[in-house]
């Protein structure tokens, strides 16, 4: 499976020969990103469908049976929706729920995270890696959307439900990760 090479930040129109050579990545401002192809829009939705199955299954399913908090994502993305939209809507909860899973967080691991950590710190290793994006995306769920956009408290008061949720983002980043580039 290949990685993404990073270009020297000294030689700014230096592209590697490995994204020059591979249909699949497009070197761009001294980072490597994958190509916009139909198998990248495949495997970032295979990727994001399997990690949010993953994170229902962690957060609904296996940390209730362990005697943990019970996520509850749809909810939280409901009450996200009626502050925006005005209005209380679950259909709309689900929808950004599975929008975030299946497209939003894949893509930022794919063309944002991952091409500035291997520019950055080019040996690190996806897993690292995966696990610190994981961390960012609880962060924005649970500070950015359920505080700053829905009106929780921040990061819910740190009650048992923050900590599953801090559980799961990194289950999710991982499994989003490991699969992207499983496919690749």
């Amino acid at each position: 499976m290949p990685t993404i090479a990073a270009i020297p930040a000294e030689t700014p129109d230096f592209v590697p020969e490995e994204a020059d050579s591979n249909p699949d990545q497009i070197a761009l401002g001294g980072l490597v990103f994958p190509a916009l192809t139909p198998k990248t829009v495949l495997i970032t939705l295979l990727a994001g469908a399997f990690a949010t199955v993953l994170f229902d299954l962690f957060g609904q399913a296996l940390s209730p049976i362990a005697g943990f908090a019970k996520l509850a994502p749809v909810p939280l993305a409901t009450q996200t929706w009626a502050v925006v939209f005005g209005e209380r809507f679950e259909p709309g909860g689900h929808l950004l729920h599975y929008v975030a899973g299946l497209i939003a967080y894949p893509v930022g691991w794919l063309f944002i995270w991952q091409p500035i950590v291997q520019k950055a710190v080019p040996k690190l290793h996806w897993l690292v890696s995966s696990a610190m994006y994981g961390v960012g995306l609880w962060v924005f769920a649970l500070y950015f959307m359920a505080h700053l956009v829905a009106g929780n408290p921040p990061f819910l008061n740190f009650t048992g439900i923050t900590y599953v949720a801090l559980a799961g983002h990194v289950l999710f980043a991982v499994a989003a990760a490991w699969a992207a580039n499983y496919l690749f």
